[in-house]
């Protein structure tokens, strides 16, 4: 029984990230159209949960951009004229990637520019380090040295 009940949790726990906030009253009858709502939904974020989509976020707010994109759809609206229009209400942060426009050019590349710029800074400290390695020459111990080294060593292995 016990092991049973450990499945059936299991199961459940595998099952859910594939669970969506989408209600079944929301559902488009022409199943074309819902594909495309859906598509939109994962596009865009949610603007309580932040670093959800609509289609997987439980929020009301949510639920109303959902109902909105597929008001839209029915209206019959590409989907770029729904996107034009849910950014032109709530502005580029609705959407969960950006586009590659001037105002956003600092988010698409300020990651490969740092990338870059880390990988640059690795190989000059490298070639730095290796270069001071091998200009500088050991120099031989002094018969002081060799005397203390020669104590210590002697020491060890007396006490080993």
């Amino acid at each position: 029984m016990r092991r049973m009940m450990v499945a059936l949790i299991a199961l459940v726990l595998l099952a859910l990230p594939a669970a969506h906030a989408v209600q079944p009253d929301e559902i488009m009858a022409d199943p074309a159209k819902e594909a495309r709502a859906r598509e939109l939904s994962r596009e865009l974020r949610c603007m309580v949960c932040q670093n959800q989509s609509i289609d997987d976020s439980d929020a009301p707010l949510a639920r109303d951009l959902r109902l909105l994109v597929r008001e839209r759809i029915g209206a019959g609206d590409s989907n770029s004229q729904v996107l034009d229009f849910l950014v032109a209400r709530y502005g580029e942060f609705v959407l969960l990637k950006p586009r590659f426009e001037l105002q956003t050019l600092v988010l698409w590349l300020l990651g490969p520019l740092l990338l870059i710029g880390g990988g640059v800074a690795l190989w000059l400290q490298i070639r730095r380090r290796a270069k001071n390695g091998v200009d500088v020459p050991l120099s031989p111990l002094t018969p002081d040295e060799q005397a203390k080294l020669r104590a210590l060593m002697s020491d060890e292995a007396k006490s080993s």
